[in-house]
């Protein structure tokens, strides 16, 4: 057996990473529910992202779609941002609270209707969020109310960490479906007979359209918006809005995307996710490497302006 040294140091800093990880969210929980959730904000923000290069991604973001924005608000965000990421991995993590938290949260927006209409109705839904607020607090929500919600998820790549991660969101809610065959093809079998399933696409995709986001090109996924078409499932934005009390929130349901291609689909969303954004500037995850334009054409700037021109002048 050939084992790597490269494989041996890269296994063993996972499970160091793990183990310190798996200390942070011990202590953490051992404090009451609201202290706890506050400590892992404020731990996020002052500690663990400036060491961790966390913030500095969040100016170089912010530069590159908004170069415009004041230095104050530049620096209020690389602390709320880390802040709010915090509180959502503890809130995951504090499993029974958390659900308890979620049964009297309130669903507002102009899809809260139809969406009790299609679960009544067993039609297929694509529930679509992002790196937004806690993604995780409308699955919750919606189990709590009766939904029947499967979300995909991706494994994370520290193996140790993982394993308790995965156990930490099937608490709150199943059915859970990994990124892979063998995860979509349970995923589909959900959704066919009326289930609704949970996506999250903010994040770059390798092979993925460019579109555009905050005004500049990022290539986007196109899954979720073709799996709506194809098994003629409504695609409906959601999100879990955290309030100012930092604790609670609220889920707010947006009207479903027409059906109409899945680039224009896709776009939807983007558009969708960027609006609620500007209106919540530090509850998405600004610590995403989302646009990465070294990895695009060099002509995809003018090549997304030229699109757009055309989508307004139609």
């Amino acid at each position: 057996m050939n084992i790597k040294r490269g494989e041996i140091e890269g296994t063993l800093g996972q499970y160091l990473g793990n183990l310190a990880t798996r200390g942070l969210l011990s202590l953490a929980l051992a404090l009451p529910y609201k202290s706890r959730v506050r400590f892992m904000g404020w731990f996020m923000s002052r500690v663990f992202a400036p060491l961790a290069g966390y913030s500095k991604r969040v100016r170089e973001n912010l530069h590159h779609v908004m170069p415009e924005l004041p230095e104050a608000e530049v620096k209020r965000l690389m602390r709320d941002v880390p802040n709010n990421a915090g509180r959502t991995l503890i809130e995951i993590y504090s499993g029974p609270e958390f659900i308890a938290k979620m049964k009297d949260i309130r669903l507002e927006g102009p899809g809260v209707e139809i969406l009790r209409e299609a679960r009544d109705n067993r039609r297929p839904v694509i529930l679509h969020t992002g790196h937004f607020g806690n993604y995780d607090a409308p699955r919750a929500a919606l189990i709590a109310h009766g939904y029947d919600v499967g979300s995909l998820y991706n494994p994370m790549k520290n193996k140790f960490f993982n394993a308790h991660y995965v156990k930490a969101i099937g608490t709150i809610g199943q059915p859970l479906f990994p990124r892979g065959r063998r995860g979509y093809a349970k995923l589909l079998k959900h959704l066919k007979s009326g289930g609704m399933i949970g996506f999250l696409s903010d994040v770059y995709v390798r092979h993925g359209a460019i579109l555009s986001f905050f005004g500049k090109p990022a290539r986007t996924a196109l899954s979720a918006a073709e799996l709506a078409l194809k098994y003629d499932a409504l695609l409906v934005p959601i999100y879990g809005v955290r309030l100012e009390d930092g604790l609670n929130f609220r889920v707010q349901v947006e009207s479903p995307i027409p059906h109409s291609t899945p680039e224009e689909m896709a776009q939807a969303l983007n558009d969708s996710l960027e609006a609620i954004t500007r209106q919540h500037m530090e509850q998405w995850f600004w610590i995403h490497r989302r646009w990465k334009p070294e990895r695009l054409p060099k002509d995809a700037e003018d090549v997304l302006k030229k699109a757009m021109s055309e989508d307004t002048s139609e």
